[in-house]
């Protein structure tokens, strides 16, 4: 990058640079992001009249298109640039740009402070890298997120370069697998890694002289007298390929030898799904708003683990053992449950034999608080005690320990922390939706959101749960790292300042094994092609296109002039940052869109009055106002209610009888469970650049990827692809046969267990052949929990108190 940056100082180019810098200082600002740089230089292109290629390929055009943040100080302008995902470089330019110089983490940060401010010469800093020097790590930045692959291969390396010396390690870490105290796989008459590769082969041998549908309980005592207790498997066929898969991993250790071997060890039994911030139940109390996708996602992740345990368990042989699966989803409890099931210490999960909701009650420091709902930006405070609680109850209701523990969420990944430090248990964290990247300059203004958003506790939290973790799941490649045009979610963690508290020099290590690219499912017995007319309810769908389209109800604002143009559908939470204003107001701005099509909007609310925050009744109020003043209530239909999971699958397929489309116009996104849900139904469906979607709609020629600033963009790209569709008429089912397939092929909750599972298998393996530096690391994560989180959390404590008075 610094031959780049010469090359601008060192040319003609320098006085475009200074031309730059000159109008962004005469916009009265200091802090400039991406695009709003792109647009001062695409504005100086083209009054300039320079050819295209300048815009892209000269020297300046390729320094603009990598500086993603400006910052103007009294002396000097600071440059962010990232000049290739996962790596970001700050220089210095003095003013006459006859000097530059590479800066260091602490100098921007610094640098930053001042912008606000806020800068103190003395504060304390926070630097993760010292934890994941002697970790291996991925090298290339296409293979982030792909820890299980790099695991897989280095150890298979290490198995290479030094066999005798891992054929013991292997031998003593599968000696230690057991179920209650019960050996599994190795028994006593085995000593040494040697000797268990000689009894291998003799068992091997033995059974290739059984039939191969011999059931494990005809045979097992003559695997006992070589050594072999149960858990390799059911049938003599089972445990041969078993034990041949560990015969050549011996023999020529291979990735995909060692990783079909690992799937197959019985080492998880029990399983914790932490979602801990509210009403997490079922029969229609999947969560608040703000919660509703992630109840699901843990709803759904618990039924398909307890169900692929039981498949593992019966298929190693232990079910005859009375071994079976435990799914517990540990929650909080709530006695002001407002007649819900969120008020049951302990519920069954539906379509379940042995997973369980577990509810525990925060202590009752305020019973006017902590008796009721709280919301995930007001939960810090009863946390740890909570976690004290739930600890006994685990316990109490497995008779043992768990194998696995999974956070979701900032307060879920916390606890998971805690609980798996305290138990010595793999720890798995899903974030599903980080803060920080959501709420633009959130850490740089933290003092000022502090009252309502409580970030300096939960941006903390975060450091030391994914820092904790033993390995982390994301949806998408973004959710880490991002794209060449923005910063992924964790990567937003690697360095920053939360001014006059604390800066990070290095928050996380983008590179480490930890990260794994591990996609969620969508329920197919809810949300299925509409072209599956046989799995359908005739008369459920009548009634759902009845409430869509004609019925009046109070809920329900607009009455459709022309029901039968073709419907634009769209299902989200009244936020800010789901942007059902801005889809409204693109609507409302393209004369074509109302000519052709009708809006239709789903929300569980309609009135301010039903509104759960400030944030959201401000939101609808602005949809009423943008309705009201473009007179759209002919064009659009907005109901108000909240519909059974049921209802929404069949209401995306009434939409695509009609051949409509989905827009999913969020201004940030991490991952996106409606555009899979209106995917798999068979809609074509259009959706935010900014996240996720990005991986699941893989933007095609047709151009299915909008950007929410762009209003007129948008119109128009959903105005070509009905045009498309009017030229064409087989173009709408083409579209909508293929997205509903990606969805059914990648996106489902089979392939999501079984890679989760081994993931989980290989990360305790991991954990005890390579113990890594956890426990210096475990200390720090305290330090901050103590020193940093605990005073945080206290000060939200004082101001619930304060609001009780």
């Amino acid at each position: 990058m610094n031959e780049l940056l010469q090359a601008v100082l060192n040319s003609d180019e320098k006085s475009v640079l200074q031309e730059l810098i000159f109008s962004l200082t005469g916009s009265g600002k200091q802090y400039f992001l991406r695009n709003e740089i792109l647009q001062v230089f695409a504005d100086y292109c083209h009054n300039s009249q320079k050819p295209a290629y300048f815009y892209y390929s000269s020297s300046i055009g390729k320094l603009i298109h990598y500086t993603h943040e400006i910052i103007l100080s009294e002396e000097n302008t600071w440059v962010v640039i990232r000049p290739k995902i996962a790596s970001q470089e700050v220089w210095r330019l003095n003013a006459d740009l006859s000097e530059c110089e590479l800066m260091s983490p602490q100098a921007y940060l610094d640098v930053s402070d001042r912008l606000v401010n806020r800068y103190q010469p003395h504060i304390l800093e926070i630097d993760l890298g010292p934890f994941y020097e002697d970790s291996p790590s991925v090298d290339d930045p296409r293979n982030i997120g792909q820890g299980l692959a790099f695991l897989n291969h280095y150890l298979c390396d290490q198995l290479v370069n030094d066999p005798q010396h891992w054929l013991e390690v292997l031998f003593q870490a599968l000696r230690r697998v057991q179920y209650d105290g019960r050996r599994l796989l190795i028994g006593d008459r085995i000593s040494s890694g040697r000797e268990f590769a000689k009894q291998i082969k003799e068992a091997i041998k033995f059974l290739s002289e059984r039939p191969a549908d011999e059931p494990y309980e005809k045979f097992h005592f003559h695997l006992q007298n070589l050594g072999l207790e149960p858990g390799w498997g059911n049938t003599a066929a089972r445990v041969s390929e078993t034990l041949s898969l560990l015969d050549r991993l011996i023999d020529t250790p291979q990735p995909a030898i060692l990783e079909a071997f690992v799937a197959r060890v019985p080492v998880v039994f029990r399983v914790v799904l932490i979602s801990i911030h509210g009403w997490v139940g079922q029969q229609d109390v999947m969560g608040r708003d703000e919660t509703l996708g992630q109840v699901i996602y843990v709803l759904e992740q618990a039924r398909s683990l307890e169900n692929k345990l039981r498949q593992e368990i019966a298929l190693a042989g232990l079910d005859v053992f009375g071994i079976q699966p435990h799914v517990i989803i540990l929650t909080r409890l709530i006695p002001n449950c407002e007649g819900t099931s969120c008020g049951l210490k302990l519920e069954k999960v539906e379509d379940t034999e042995n997973a369980w909701i577990l509810r525990v009650p925060f202590e009752e420091f305020n019973p006017e608080i902590t008796n009721n709902w709280i919301s995930k930006f007001e939960i810090w405070p009863y946390l740890e005690s909570f976690t004290n609680d739930a600890e006994k109850e685990l316990l109490a209701v497995f008779k043992g320990r768990p194998n696995l523990i999974i956070g979701n969420y900032s307060d879920g990944n916390l606890v998971a922390s805690l609980l798996s430090h305290r138990l010595k248990v793999t720890q798995c964290n899903i974030a599903h939706s980080l803060e920080k990247p959501k709420y633009l300059f959130s850490n740089l203004y933290w003092h000022n959101l502090e009252d309502q958003y409580h970030f300096s506790a939960q941006f903390t939290a975060d450091l030391i749960s994914m820092n904790a973790a033993d390995f982390i799941l994301t949806s998408s490649y973004q959710e880490i790292v991002g794209t060449p045009d923005g910063m992924g979610q964790y990567e937003s963690y690697k360095c920053f300042t939360m001014p006059e508290l604390y800066h990070v020099v290095n928050g996380i290590d983008l590179f480490s094994h930890k990260f794994n690219l591990v996609p969620p499912g969508v329920n197919q017995k809810i949300f299925f092609p509409y072209t599956q007319k046989e799995d359908r309810d005739f008369h459920q769908s009548q009634q759902v296109e009845d409430l869509i389209f004609n019925r009046q109800d109070s809920q329900i604002l607009g009455s459709l002039t022309e029901p039968n143009k073709l419907p634009i559908f769209a299902v989200a939470t009244l936020s800010s940052i789901k942007n059902l204003t801005g889809l409204v107001e693109c609507f409302a701005q393209s004369e074509e869109l109302q000519k052709r099509c009708n809006l239709i909007i789903l929300t569980s609310k309609l009135h301010p009055t039903e509104a759960a925050n400030p944030e959201e009744a401000a939101e609808i109020q602005r949809l009423h106002d943008i309705i009201n003043q473009h007179h759209l209530h002919n064009h659009l239909r907005w109901l108000g209610m909240r519909l059974t999971g049921v209802d929404i699958g069949e209401a995306y397929r009434v939409i695509a009888d009609r051949q409509g489309i989905y827009v999913h116009f969020a201004r940030f996104e991490s991952f996106g469970r409606s555009i899979l849900e209106a995917m798999i139904s068979g809609l074509p469906t259009f959706a935010t650049q900014f996240g996720g979607a990005l991986e699941i709609i893989e933007n095609r020629e047709d151009g299915f990827i909008i950007n929410p600033t762009d209003l007129g963009g948008t119109a128009q790209k959903i105005i070509s692809f009905l045009d498309e569709c009017e030229h064409h008429p087989h173009h709408w089912q083409e579209v909508s046969e293929w997205m509903s397939q990606r969805i059914i092929n990648k996106y489902n909750w089979s392939s999501h267990t079984s890679q989760l599972l081994l993931l989980a298998k290989m990360f305790s393996f991991w954990n005890f052949v390579a113990p890594e530096n956890n426990e210096a690391r475990d200390r720090y994560m305290e330090s901050l929990f103590h020193l940093i989180f605990k005073p945080r959390a206290e000060k939200i404590l004082e101001q619930h108190r304060h609001q009780q008075k």
